[in-house]
């Protein structure tokens, strides 16, 4: 048993206001990390040599919402602000540029970095086997004090391209060999699309039929306006560079890309399709997207990674917009070959900066609540909550509730 307190906790509880800071918190959690009571310490109590004191905000454990942690080997090597033609250019020319010690090398201090940090789960994005062995780790894992590492929960989603229709059927099939790998070493896996415009319509709308099974689909949404200009009208950037590899072009439909993504589950599916729908960035999101959303699906999430879209195209998801439509906001760290690092608390700090009129509270509330729910473990993290294991974390440095260049965390249960 271990008992830790603070200056303060956000617990997103609703049993101590939900977004209200807690004062003087005091957690008491078992050998498993499960929270057995919080409650406010005295003053005469907080020397008492089984209480572990810490300055600064006690907070739940971090789910990052989107990840490519396979990709880690990148880190460093992509130029920024290329859009995603350019992207797209180095991601073909470089991801095969380390060899298999030095991607399982890198992984591997990622995966670390990420514990130690207080993520607790991943909704991480595989097209090979290689972080199968590492997940298996780190979900099996039993922390310690010879052990300093804690475990992390990876959702892992097998992600499929494939422009030419011809191509679907066997695509898919070799996707769902991944995925099944996966799945018989314990992992929670399943294939997913990848986005409007690495998809031929056919591949897109059997991957994401084959995924809402499973009950959980992350796709790449309205990431650039490269993206929305190839579905609208046909032009722009990414259309010339499909174009001019001579791949086939999904069709234009005068609409944006999130609209046509969700024309092609109407295909198979009537609203409000079931299943956990995660759209990921979202820099183009309109009015006209988010209504059709809305509209047709039970249960999206809007997943935002503020540092990876300045990396590649130099904006920032609308936040205004999403919260005046009350979305489900999660937050992600997208991978090393468009971030400088996987770290959550540099995107909040991100969010912060840009949109200093955004309470902390909220904040967290998108980066550990929020993506709890969409990855479906809410039941066990996301908050401070009696009954729960959600890990505790310490959020140091922060002053008057805003994040500062000094801020950092740790995972302490």
């Amino acid at each position: 048993m271990k008992k830790i307190a603070a200056d303060y906790a956000i617990t997103l509880n609703n049993e101590f206001g939900f977004l209200r800071p807690l004062k003087r918190p005091l957690i008491t959690v078992d050998e498993e990390g499960k929270i057995l009571e919080i409650r406010q310490y005295n003053e005469e109590e907080i020397n008492s040599s089984d209480i572990e004191y810490h300055q600064g905000i006690l907070v739940p454990g971090f789910v990052n919402a989107h990840s490519h942690i396979e990709l880690s080997h990148l880190k460093g090597v992509f130029k920024e602000g290329t859009g995603m033609s350019g992207f797209i250019n180095q991601i073909n020319e470089l991801r095969e540029s380390v060899d298999e010690k030095g991607r399982m090398e890198a992984m591997e201090r990622e995966f670390e970095n990420l514990s130690r940090a207080g993520v607790v789960a991943v909704s991480d994005i595989s097209n090979c086997t290689e972080s199968f062995a590492l997940k298996k780790k780190y979900l099996t894992l039993k922390h310690s004090e010879e052990n300093p590492l804690f475990p992390v929960y990876y959702r892992t989603f097998v992600e499929l391209f494939g422009t030419e229709p011809e191509d679907a059927n066997k695509t898919l099939n070799y996707g769902q060999k991944i995925a099944d790998e996966a799945v018989a070493m314990g992992l929670d896996a399943a294939v997913t699309p990848h986005s409007v415009y690495t998809m031929s319509p056919k591949l897109l709308e059997i991957t994401a039929e084959r995924a809402l099974k499973s009950g959980f689909v992350s796709f790449h949404s309205q990431e650039s306006m490269e993206e929305d200009e190839m579905i609208r009208s046909g032009s722009g950037a990414l259309s010339d560079n499909y174009k001019g590899r001579k791949l086939s072009v999904p069709p234009v439909t005068g609409t944006s890309s999130l609209e046509y993504f969700i024309d092609r589950l109407l295909t198979f599916a009537k609203p409000k399709i079931e299943g956990k729908i995660n759209l990921v960035h979202n820099v183009t999101l309109d009015r006209l997207s988010i209504e059709k959303a809305n509209a047709n699906l039970q249960e999206p999430y809007f997943t935002v990674c503020p540092l990876s879209n300045i990396f590649i195209h130099r904006e920032l998801p609308p936040l205004n917009r999403m919260r005046l439509y009350n979305l489900t906001i999660c937050l992600g760290t997208d991978s090393l070959s468009s971030n400088h690092l996987l770290n959550m608390v540099a995107e909040m700090k991100c969010i912060q900066d840009n949109f200093p009129y955004i309470h902390l509270c909220e904040i967290l509330t998108w980066a550990c609540l929020n993506g709890a729910k969409a990855l479906g473990i809410d039941g066990w993290c996301g908050s401070l909550t009696v009954g729960k294991r959600p890990g505790v974390v310490l959020l140091e440095n922060v002053k008057d509730f805003k994040l500062t260049e000094l801020s950092k965390s740790q995972r302490l249960a």
